[in-house]
């Protein structure tokens, strides 16, 4: 499937939880590793954080042989979504349909600051204005990284109606 600015918004409306904890929060990020350890050789970091406050609820590698380099994509990853409340891939995806950089959009744009790149994406609460958390998925192409996110939200909310 061909991702688009639609397909992605769909997928952020469609990851809705009807709450979010640390046990929630630990419920997804182990519902990830287990699946990208199933189905991807290459190791990943998955971290996942309270917006407001950026507290860590959970983190983890799928195996051996991540780099230092995976944690300063998470948190480039996450600050996308912290400033603009939207996935990485959604927020990629705009500005290639405007054919326009962060910098020419937002007269902004530090690469050490933003990644525009999938794999972050926010966590979302029916019934709360904004986001309450954020996702992080780092290691993989960024297709993957979004879309292992988005499925481990959808098997959790399948188990968790």
């Amino acid at each position: 499937m061909s991702l688009t600015v639609e397909s992605v918004t769909t997928q952020e409306e469609a990851c809705c939880l009807r709450s979010f904890d640390s046990n929630v929060a630990w419920e997804i990020g182990n519902i990830i590793r287990a699946n990208v350890q199933q189905k991807f050789t290459r190791p990943v970091v998955i971290y996942i954080a309270h917006a407001n406050s950026s507290q860590l609820l959970f983190f983890a590698t799928s195996g051996p042989g991540t780099l230092q380099d995976n944690m300063h994509w998470v948190k480039r990853k996450e600050a996308v979504v912290l400033r603009w409340g939207c996935s990485t891939m959604r927020m990629r995806l705009s500005l290639e349909t405007k054919a326009k950089t962060l910098q020419e959009v937002y007269e902004m744009g530090d690469p050490s600051i933003y990644a525009m790149h999938g794999g972050g994406f926010p966590v979302k609460v029916k019934g709360v204005e904004g986001i309450v958390g954020v996702i992080v998925v780092s290691g993989l192409k960024q297709e993957d990284d979004h879309s292992v996110i988005v499925d481990g939200i959808q098997e959790y909310l399948a188990k968790n109606p």
